[in-house]
């Protein structure tokens, strides 16, 4: 095996890093996979090119990499002379991670905020039942208790995503500067 192959084949190592990394953060193998090779690769790719670095079908592609810009991990980029679009990922490990940590749990907000309403909405329906029982009043209490923490556990949830989204996760847990060696 020349140092290129070698070179090659640890490249691809730390694109299957990457891969297992994202995985562990709770994206899909493909979006792991993708980002790890627009990311190894230096430079935005088309995904044509992606889906020949892949195997994966264009449609398919498209589909994860709409799927990566939505997790705020890759983003379509302009470069004068290229018809096609251009996909980049974000070349700070860091700033991938705040990503993925915070939309992930930006949906589950979302989702959460939903959840509270219609649960609210038949509470209320509920509360206003003729005839309620004693029992049934205190069923519903213990009810609007459970939201009301649920609503409070959901709000630390979104400052947590505030406090890594600003950057503020800094202050108090610092990125470490190691300074990149290189070898000759």
């Amino acid at each position: 095996m020349d140092k290129s192959e070698k070179i090659d084949e640890i490249n691809t190592q730390f694109i299957e890093k990457i891969t297992d990394n994202m995985n562990a953060f709770g994206a899909p193998t493909s979006v792991g996979r993708v980002l790890g090779i627009i990311y190894m690769n230096g430079e935005p790719m088309t995904l044509d090119e992606l889906a020949s670095e892949t195997g994966m079908s264009k449609t398919r592609m498209s589909q994860v990499v709409r799927e990566m810009i939505d997790m705020n991990i890759a983003e379509r980029v302009f470069k004068k002379g290229v018809r096609k679009d251009l996909y980049q990922v974000e070349e700070d490990y860091y700033q991938t991670f705040i990503s993925l940590f915070t939309s992930t749990w930006q949906r589950a907000i979302g989702r959460s905020r939903n959840f509270e309403q219609r649960l609210m909405k038949k509470i209320n329906e509920l509360k206003h039942e003729p005839e309620l029982t004693e029992e049934n009043e205190q069923a519903i209490n213990e009810l609007l208790a459970e939201l009301h923490e649920w609503k409070e556990y959901y709000d630390w949830i979104r400052r947590v995503t505030d406090f890594f989204d600003s950057g503020e996760i800094f202050k108090h847990v610092p990125k470490q500067q190691t300074g990149g060696d290189t070898y000759e």
